[in-house]
Parts: C-alpha cells; sequence; structure tokens
C-alpha cells in the first residue's frame, strides 16, 4: 500500500469565515442536529451530485474567489475518505478535523429543522 497523500485538514478554530460546509453523514444524522448554514449531501450521493451539480463543490466567495469547501461528518473520518475523493476530482475540498464533535466540544451550536434540542447522532 502507498501512503496516501495528506489530506488538507482544518480544524475547528481554523475554519475560513467564507468557508462552504459540506455535511457528508447520513439523513438522520443530519437531522439530529448540524452546523447552521451547512450543505447536506450524504457521503454516498457525492459522485452523483457533484456529477450533476459541479458548482456545489466549487463555491463562489468574496470577488469571484473560490470560497473553501470543507467537508464535514461526525469524527473526521468520512469526510476524510470524500475530501480525498474531491481532491482526486479536482475540487479543492478540506477536510474538518474532529467533525461535529470537535465543532459541539469548542463550544459553537448545531441547529435542526423541527423543535428538538439538537444534538449530535
Amino acid at each position: 500500500m502507498h501512503p496516501h497523500h495528506a489530506i488538507p485538514t482544518v480544524t475547528v478554530d481554523q475554519l475560513p469565515a467564507d468557508a462552504v460546509l459540506l455535511d457528508v453523514r447520513e439523513d438522520e444524522e443530519w437531522a439530529a442536529g448540524h452546523i447552521a448554514g451547512s450543505v447536506h449531501v450524504p457521503m454516498n450521493s457525492i459522485p452523483q451530485r457533484l456529477n450533476y451539480e459541479p458548482d456545489l463543490f466549487h463555491p463562489a466567495g468574496a470577488e469571484g474567489a473560490d470560497a473553501p469547501l470543507v467537508v464535514v461528518c461526525k469524527v473526521g473520518g468520512r469526510s476524510a475518505q470524500v475530501t480525498a475523493w474531491l481532491q482526486l476530482q479536482g475540487v479543492d475540498a478540506l477536510n474538518l478535523h474532529g467533525g461535529v464533535l470537535d465543532w459541539v466540544e469548542s463550544g459553537r451550536a448545531l441547529v435542526r429543522e423541527d423543535d428538538g434540542e439538537p444534538y449530535v447522532y
């Protein structure tokens, strides 16, 4: 096995202000609680969505430059796989180290669509 190229990673504290967060968890995990403003595409739907909606993976930032795309899951494992795959497709993606667990542990809030209390599923 060849060692994988280092996967570009950011911590919660390093997140660029204009980052677009791509949450690749499953529907029930997303429903339980997610980061406000993030985009939900379950991991197994990523290839199809990239095919049909490439603009989703090249978000426009300020002054026409691409905004950073940061891939998120619960702890950072699935998002690392997705980040590595997206990099191979020419998408400039970053992995969020520690996922939504680190997000919550750093004192940041989650949201959900219904009236329930958001939590990490």
